[in-house]
């Protein structure tokens, strides 16, 4: 039986073109190392998951490689050194890389040290630091990493070039899960991919170690309906089932609807977020102009886009002013059942008779 590898770190990128989402910063490193201006102090801040350690990693490795076709990891791999400040965060440890960063590379023209979780320092250990950093060997280069650069105090931040790493787009995430997933030969419905990215949140290494767990409960099928039970959320599918009950202002039909979810163990609060969303999206969808701030997959657009024809856009309006008076009412609501119900029954009499029309 062949060792498991998570897909976080078999699929890690070895190279600036395989960084996903974070183009601007590999291009500007890319250039920097070829016109060889590339600062002595670098600080990667943004999200967890990123890709910030990746691109320390990769930026140390071809620092040293007579080009950037060829990084022969054998040859500088000594000449990395990685520290994670969470767990060596004291003066001591500071004081040790202080004598380390006198001596010269044996091979190559640089030492590279990497400090991960930098904000974990201690303020001694920030003030041992300082001198260090602002007039390092000139065979030194610092690359700081941090997930929280608020907490740095200013006199770090001001001897640092500050790259700022964004949060990944859901369609980025989607194009490297279904690679991932042809890789491995998973298939795949095109909605489930948009769950995961969407519950990844912005990060890639959470999309990766959600993709490998879904692949494993849904047995190399990830259907959006396996996918959205697995990770507790409602599929999107069924707000849609929901509108259409409203729009026909079927109430009972609709409260119903509302007493099987609760009944699946899913919450009101969750319930209202996510129906929240689904009215913001038919808003969106009424218009061609904010069709490209839809954040659904292709084939829930198109769906959207007709459901949307049934509402006014002030109904639409009407309907999300509703849907957020439930959701502030509902934490401090003694009878949160009846609140979401009196919401769903608002939301059901929009397109009544005697309501605007287009």
């Amino acid at each position: 039986m062949d060792k498991f590898v998570v897909s976080a770190l078999k699929y890690r990128p070895q190279q600036f073109s395989e960084v996903v989402g974070q183009q601007a910063i590999t291009q500007t490193l890319v250039q920097a190392i070829e016109a060889q201006q590339l600062p002595q102090a670098l600080l990667f801040c943004g999200p967890r998951g990123v890709g910030k350690t990746s691109c320390a990693r990769i930026l140390a490795k071809t620092i040293n490689a007579s080009n950037l076709e060829n990084q022969p990891d054998e040859d500088f791999a000594f000449n990395i050194f990685e520290l994670d400040a969470a767990s060596h965060n004291t003066i001591d440890d500071i004081r040790s890389l202080n004598e380390q960063v006198r001596i010269p590379p044996q091979v190559g023209s640089h030492k590279i040290y990497i400090i991960d979780e930098v904000h974990m320092l201690s303020l001694a250990a920030f003030n041992a630091f300082l001198k260090t950093l602002e007039e390092p060997p000139a065979h030194v280069i610092f690359i700081l990493a941090t997930t929280e650069k608020q907490r740095l105090i200013p006199t770090i931040l001001s001897r640092c070039q500050i790259f700022d790493f964004k949060r990944i787009e859901i369609p980025e995430i989607k194009e490297h899960l279904a690679h991932v997933a042809e890789q491995q030969q998973i298939s795949y419905e095109d909605e489930a991919l948009h769950i995961i990215a969407q519950k990844a949140d912005g990060a890639m290494r959470d999309a990766l170690s959600i993709f490998d767990r879904m692949a494993n409960f849904c047995r190399n099928n990830l259907t959006a309906q396996d996918v959205a039970a697995n990770l507790n959320m409602l599929d999107p599918a069924k707000y849609f089932e929901f509108s259409s009950l409203l729009v026909e202002q079927k109430i009972p039909e609709v409260l119903l609807a509302y007493d099987d979810i609760l009944k699946r163990g899913f919450e009101g609060s969750q319930f209202l977020d996510g129906l929240a969303s689904h009215f913001r999206l038919l808003f969106m969808a009424k218009n061609p102009a904010t069709h490209r701030l839809l954040e659904v997959s292709d084939s829930l657009q198109g769906l959207a886009a007709e459901r949307s024809q049934k509402y006014t856009a002030a109904q639409l309006m009407q309907g999300l002013e509703i849907i957020t008076e439930a959701e502030i009412n509902y934490p401090k609501s003694k009878h949160k059942r009846l609140t979401t119900e009196l919401c769903l029954m608002q939301l059901a009499s929009l397109t009544s008779e005697g309501a605007k029309k287009k």
